[in-house]
């Protein structure tokens, strides 16, 4: 430096500059690096000449200059960078990108140099920078105002720098002709991250958060799959938060759900990381290179956007860097080495043993409260918030959605209403399958070559936009709106995974949208006609149906959103009716599988195996109900019969009746007599059982008219037996003896005995009740090889509850007991909940009578519970029961009785159950009379069944 050039001294404003990448540009341009380099210097020294600006060091591509005035020091960059963008160099890549870095402070010169910190601020700011940047400290830019109109500063924020202990506050010089997009300043800030700040709390997920800390932990690659709106991004980004510390070069969320192109994918990671393309050198060994050294954690989020570019990526950074960790989310995995898939679970909608509410009901508070100013839900709501997050799946972006639409409904309403999922939880949104920009194509056309962006101009724009070199164009700008929009809704989160379907795939989804729940392998096969195992690989890959392993094999069903849009898919694609009459006629045979056993022959019928069965026959009965046939519809609704009055849902039987009957008048379809008496008859069982007598007698009366008119005797048998209920249920006991006198008799003249057991049933329950125990006994024992030749009744033992209750009567213990435990067992062993709890009453009877009063009281009150739950009709025992139980009550007292009662309305079925089997066997009991001296009882079944003797008259 020639000793004749004044060093500003005071305030001083200092200048570093240099070339980006210069080794990477030397080594691209060979001999021809040295003419560019000196065309840079001239550029620089033009410019500086200008101002007042003092050239203190030039070393290779760097310059260091000072200035006595912060706003010609800024003038003297701008100036530089124009000049630099509008030269005419050799070639685009020969253009040198050069860095500049200012800073203003306190300084004087001694012997022709500066010794200050101030230098070494101003020498890391230019450091901070990237190729084409100019960034200043606080302090130039307090010094450097007023800027000209066209000239601002943008603050960057707080940063720390290499060396120094504080935090200095960056800003970047802004003009017509310079760049304004950069990445993050190349900074030691102290927690190295860019995770994005969430503007709502984060609820529950304490067990999955533990068990992928521990994954991530323990392994390099792991990827978080899960359907669209499973939470897969907050719960990786609040893991990754905790892992900041540990990862000294930090933790760097990288969204590919912009990336449109694959080539795009290595520039988006550079971009997070700071890094910038170098001349002649593909981007993603830029990329390995800066990794190899460092320990850092890369969360990619949204990998199914670009899954093979995201894939080739994320195999280079492991294999380049043994410090790298990558944790990605993602709708399918990746199939690379070393790779450990973790699927997120849906929001758990069980309530944890220690009764708070389960995460998803937490979220749905937290967010309605929010939702509603602050108000939470009233305490009254929460049975219809349980509602909703199990009708939602537990589904987190659902959830977030439905709480959305509380400022709106009441909760009950919401719940009603999610029938329609994807029109309730999208009400008031755009429509999602509209792009965000009319003129721009979301899905890619055609891949670009990696590491060498070109072909469309939006592809050319995406990836200036990702390096830097220019602001985003209208078109990135609607890409990335349509990627940050794909959770705006239910219908346009699903769409993003939809399209990425190929045509087997997409049509299999479409078809398993019939299905209310899971289904297997065969049941799938079955469904398509075909080999399932490729579409369906790739559904379940996709996170668009989850597979479900078991000991007996893997179960597949869908979330109860992507169903919703899976059937509005169906029914767009004109393929509803082929796929639900297919539906209607597997759940047919699976109900009919339900009565048979492995050699096809039928066996009891246990309702159990009707349980699983039932979501799936809803739904065919739904289709049956509005767009299929009503004849299928009642045959489905015929192998429910006992299920829907054992369960407790007798209204809801009737309701599917009345829907089927209005669609058989809607359309016209013929069905045979003998079909719709059993439907009828079927009806007045459920009137019956829902307390609905006039209801009752009427469809008896209908059932009575189309049976005779079809002519089959066994048939009529059935409907007539059954007339006696209606007359029970309004009081008409005389009447109904008559009746079942007449039925019985005019049967075993036809032969039909077995389809008129019902009236035999009916007939001891009348015998019973106006004390002809005898002549009820021996009905029963002579009905005891009907009912066993009869499948769908045996199971119900009505023949040992009845001789209980007619041994109740007689004061014999022994026998009630032991015929009660046999009903009891084989009700509960096949599923007769209904039946069951008129047998606990008997058996509360038996215990009362036999002392045991703190017992009685429970059983009473479970079985009361339980009825009352499940809203069923008293019946003829009704007065018999609360008799008893008043008896009890005065035994014991009522606080006594109340609170063993109590106690009893704790319990499930199940347990009372079994607290009715545990009673001892009176034989057992201290003071047995059959212990006594010499006294011997009679057998049971000899004491109530004595020599048959048929005394029925009349006829039907």
């Amino acid at each position: 430096m020639s000793p004749r050039i004044h060093l500003p001294s005071g305030l001083v404003t200092f200048v570093f500059t240099d070339i980006e990448g210069s080794t990477r540009l030397a080594q691209l341009l060979g001999p021809d690096y040295r003419p560019v380099l000196r065309e840079h210097r001239r550029l620089l020294r033009r410019t500086i000449a200008a101002t007042e600006g003092a050239e203190l060091l030039t070393e290779g591509d760097s310059f260091f200059l000072a200035f006595p005035d912060a706003a010609a020091a800024l003038t003297a960059c701008l100036t530089a960078q124009r000049a630099l963008a509008s030269h005419e160099w050799p070639t685009a890549e020969a253009m040198p990108r050069v860095r500049m870095g200012l800073h203003t402070g306190w300084a004087e010169p001694r012997d022709g140099e500066y010794v200050s910190p101030e230098v070494h601020r101003a020498a890391r700011i230019a450091a901070a920078a990237h190729g084409g940047q100019v960034l200043c400290s606080a302090s130039t830019a307090r010094h450097a105002e007023p800027l000209p109109p066209d000239v601002s500063l943008h603050d960057l924020g707080l940063h720390r720098l290499r060396g120094f202990d504080d935090r200095e506050r960056l800003f970047q010089l802004v003009a017509p002709g310079l760049e304004r997009q950069f990445p993050r300043p190349r900074t030691a800030d102290a927690s190295a991250h860019n995770l994005p700040t969430p503007v709502t709390s984060f609820v529950g997920r304490h067990a999955e958060r533990t068990e992928l800390k521990r994954l991530v932990e323990a392994h390099r690659l792991v990827t978080v799959l899960g359907a669209g709106g499973a939470g897969k991004t907050r719960l990786a980004v609040e893991l990754a938060v905790d892992l900041v510390e540990s990862h000294p070069d930090g933790v760097w969320f990288v969204d590919i759900a912009a990336v449109t192109d694959p080539g795009l994918v290595a520039f988006e990671v550079a971009a997070v990381l700071g890094l910038r393309p170098e001349p002649g050198r593909p981007m993603v060994d830029t990329l390995v290179e800066y990794a190899a050294a460092r320990r850092m954690l890369v969360l990619l989020d949204t990998c199914d956007a670009q899954p093979a570019a995201s894939a080739d990526v994320i195999s280079r950074l492991l294999a380049g860097g043994v410090g790298v960790r990558v944790l990605a989310t993602s709708r399918e995995s990746f199939g690379l080495p070393g790779e450990v898939v973790w699927r997120i679970p849906s929001l758990s909608v069980d309530p944890p043993v220690d009764g708070a509410e389960s995460d998803a009901v937490a979220l749905l508070l937290d967010r309605t409260a929010a939702a509603r100013g602050g108000r939470p839900p009233d305490p009254g709501e929460s049975a219809d918030l349980r509602r909703v997050v199990r009708r939602l799946d537990g589904l987190p972006l659902a959830i977030e959605l439905a709480a959305a639409r509380l400022r709106v409904l009441s909760v009950g309403q919401l719940a009603e209403r999610l029938d329609d999922v994807l029109g309730t939880l999208d009400a008031g949104r755009a429509d999602p399958d509209s792009p965000a920009d009319p003129d721009w194509p979301v899905e890619p056309d055609s891949p670009v070559e990696p590491d060498r962006p070109g072909g469309r101009p939006e592809t050319v724009d995406l990836v200036a936009a990702a390096v830097g070199m220019v602001p985003p164009s209208p078109a990135v700008r609607a890409v990335q709106r349509s990627a940050t929009e794909r959770h705006l809704t239910m219908q346009a989160t699903v769409t993003w995974s939809y399209r990425t379907l190929g045509p087997r795939a997409a049509r299999l989804l479409r078809w398993l949208a019939v299905f209310a729940g899971p289904v297997d392998l065969a049941t799938v096969e079955w469904l398509l006609g075909d080999d399932p195992l490729d579409p369906l690989s790739v559904l379940v890959d996709k996170s668009m149906v989850l597979a479900e392993p078991h000991a007996s094999g893997s179960t597949y069903r869908m979330l109860d959103p992507i169903r919703a849009y899976a059937a509005r898919r169906l029914a767009e694609a004109g393929e509803e009716r082929s796929a639900r009459n297919r539906h209607v006629a597997w759940s047919t045979h699976a109900m009919e599988r339900a009565h048979l056993g492995p050699d096809g022959r039928p066996v009891t019928l246990s309702l159990y195996a009707l349980d699983p069965l039932a979501g799936e026959l809803r739904a065919a009965l739904r289709w049956c109900a509005t767009g299929g046939s009503a004849r299928a519809g009642l045959r489905l609704a015929g192998g429910l019969d006992q299920w829907w009055r054992e369960r407790g849902l007798a209204r809801e039987g009737r309701l599917w009746l009345f829907r089927l009957y209005g669609r058989i008048a809607e359309t016209g379809e013929r069905i045979p007599e003998a079909e719709l008496a059993a439907a009828y008859h079927m009806h007045s069982l459920h009137a019956g059982a829902d307390g609905e007598f006039a209801e009752e007698l009427r469809y008896s009366q209908r059932a009575e008219a189309a049976a005779r008119q079809a002519g089959d005797a066994g048939l009529l048998a059935r409907v007539l037996a059954g007339r006696a209920a209606p007359l029970v249920d309004m009081g008409q006991f005389a009447e109904a003896e008559r009746i079942c006198r007449e039925v019985i008799d005019w049967a075993s003249g036809q032969e039909v005995l077995g389809d008129a057991l019902f009236g035999v049933f009916s007939l001891a329950e009348l015998l019973w009740r106006r004390g002809a125990l005898d002549e009820a006994a021996e009905l029963l024992g002579a009905a005891r090889p009907v009912e066993a030749a009869r499948p769908v009744e045996r199971g119900r033992r009505s023949v040992d509850m009845l001789l209980g209750m007619v041994a109740l009567a007689r004061g014999d213990l022994i026998a009630a007991h032991e015929h009660l435990q046999v009903a009891l067992r084989s009700r509960m062993s096949h599923g007769f909940h209904g039946r069951a709890c008129d047998t606990l009453n008997a058996m509360a009877v038996r215990c009362a009578a036999g002392g045991d009063g703190l017992t009685a009281a429970r059983l009473f009150g479970a079985a009361g519970a339980t009825r009352a739950s499940m809203r069923c009709a008293p019946g003829i025992y009704g007065g018999y029961w609360a008799q008893r139980q008043g008896e009890l009550r005065q035994e014991l007292g009522d606080a006594t009785f109340d609170g063993a009662y109590g106690e009893g309305t704790e319990l499930g079925l199940e347990e009372a159950a079994a607290l009715a089997l545990a009673v001892e066997h009176p034989d057992l009991a201290v003071g047995s009379a059959r212990f006594g001296a010499g006294h011997a009882r009679v057998a049971p079944r000899q004491s109530v069944a004595p020599d048959r003797r048929r005394r029925h008259t009349g006829h039907a």
